[in-house]
């Protein structure tokens, strides 16, 4: 699968997720597939940071679209009388800002082993504080959204690394449910969906495909205006 085709994949479970808020006025099975949309969305930050000519304009690209989305990504979250917390793009600024912490650390020169290896200790210690900032500030995803894009970097070249540490998050993510919930199977169908998106991931081919970068980060803030222009004429 090339980027395209993932980000279209991604773009589908989004709208199928958020549309559920309209159709059911609530959780529905379309949430289910929504599940699939984010760790994809975390995927091509890192093949953003890898493949971008430009880090400066990407974290701009970025960050101005987080503030362009966060009053559409407040009305649609009030339909639903939601806990205001802050969109996904500021999710993704904050794991590339990771990645790109990680990365100078790790350039660093030193003069022995050690001391790269305490650089890189250090640059996995902000990348966890950094989703820790994340889940305080109440970005949409928090501390797991975060070190999905970290540790999906880490492990770009290690795939079975890459998996594994994704699927221990995503049991993290939802383990206290998972145990303690008395709707124990939506969370476990929640935890299956959330880790289907490695199947996709592990399928992309490292092409870029048709470029959708612009009409994707439009696309985030445009929906949620529909949708909610849509709940107010129909109610």
């Amino acid at each position: 699968m090339s980027a395209f085709v993932l980000k279209i994949i991604a773009i589908f479970s989004m709208t199928c997720d958020h549309l559920s808020y309209l159709i059911f006025g609530g959780f529905s099975f379309l949430n289910y597939i929504g599940r699939i949309a984010f760790p994809i969305f975390a995927y091509q930050i890192t093949e953003g940071y890898i493949h971008t000519s430009n880090l400066k304009k990407y974290f701009f690209r970025l960050f101005m679209f987080a503030l362009i989305s966060q009053i559409p990504f407040m009305l649609f979250m009030s339909m639903y009388t939601s806990p205001l917390h802050l969109n996904v793009f500021f999710t993704l600024f904050i794991g590339l800002l990771a990645i790109t912490v990680y990365e100078k650390l790790n350039k660093i020169q030193t003069k022995n082993n050690l001391s790269h290896i305490v650089y890189n200790a250090l640059g996995i210690l902000i990348a966890f504080m950094l989703s820790a900032f994340a889940s305080f500030i109440c970005t949409d995803y928090g501390y797991f959204g975060v070190l999905i894009i970290f540790f999906f970097y880490l492990f770009r070249n290690k795939k079975i690394l890459m998996n594994s540490s994704f699927i221990i998050l995503v049991l993290i993510y939802y383990g206290k449910k998972l145990l303690f919930s008395p709707i124990y199977t939506t969370y476990l169908v929640l935890t299956i969906f959330t880790m289907l998106p490695l199947l996709f991931i592990n399928l992309y081919n490292h092409k870029k495909g048709k470029d959708i970068k612009y009409i994707l980060y439009l696309f985030y803030p445009l929906h949620f205006l529909i949708i909610y222009a849509t709940n107010l004429i129909l109610n």
